[in-house]
């Protein structure tokens, strides 16, 4: 064989070559430390390629190239018949793997480790601001009645808990949130206990006014008498 011939060893290396072929092209590898050489590499690229996941193939040049290493080696493999079919895989093969060196080594644990470009690129999202609690206390002389309320914004409602005294034993109550515009939410009502009588009833409710909305808390009976009112 002539030396250093480029496709041959190729081939021999992939182990495609006929008998006599390989004879020949096994005695001058022996006695010829560049072409022995240049056969590792060979193996060594074969075993590689054979370790690439196929997800390392989706994003980069060549097009297809994961197709096109899938089908050549097959192709050298299996369909090793004339020499010209084979030199004429083996340049295919060639081919492939230099656009794939051009690449960089890097390139293929960069695709699998790092985010793309796109995804490094996007801010990340803005954190929801939620308006803070506000808290308020009011206690109306003439009625004798006293209130502390909390109220929490929610997404487009609000939460809130009262403590309400000074209200006799039986009374009958309801809880209102007060708008801006002077529309009023009912958001719980109760029967004043001896207990919360005498050491106030605490109540927890919820009304659907925007939290920005709020200008007021009101307490009054059944039969629509004001008790107390906080402004927020």
């Amino acid at each position: 064989m002539s030396a250093h011939a480029t496709d041959q060893l190729g081939a021999y290396a992939l182990g495609v070559l006929d008998d006599d072929e390989w004879a020949a092209v096994h005695a001058h590898v022996e006695g010829c430390e560049t072409c022995r050489r240049e056969v590792g590499e060979l193996r060594a690229t074969e075993e590689l390629l054979g370790e690439v996941p196929p997800e390392a193939f989706l994003d980069g040049p060549p097009q297809g190239g994961d197709l096109l290493l899938q089908r050549t080696l097959q192709q050298v493999r299996e369909e090793g018949a004339a020499r010209e079919r084979r030199r004429r895989v083996l340049w295919s093969l060639v081919a492939a793997l230099v656009a794939i060196a051009a690449l960089g080594g890097g390139a293929w644990a960069g695709r699998s480790s790092a985010p793309s470009a796109s995804a490094a690129a996007a801010p990340p999202p803005s954190p929801v601001s939620t308006p803070p609690a506000v808290s308020g206390a009011s206690t109306n002389e003439a009625t004798g009645a006293s209130m502390n309320v909390t109220v929490r914004p929610a997404a487009g409602w609000v939460r809130l808990s009262a403590t309400v005294g000074g209200v006799p034993t039986g009374e009958q109550c309801r809880l209102y949130v007060v708008a801006k515009d002077g529309s009023r939410q009912l958001a719980g009502s109760w029967l004043v206990s001896e207990a919360g009588a005498s050491a106030g009833t605490t109540m927890d409710g919820s009304a659907l006014v925007a939290p920005a909305d709020v200008s007021a808390v009101e307490v009054e009976t059944y039969g629509g008498k004001p008790l107390v009112r906080v402004d927020l």
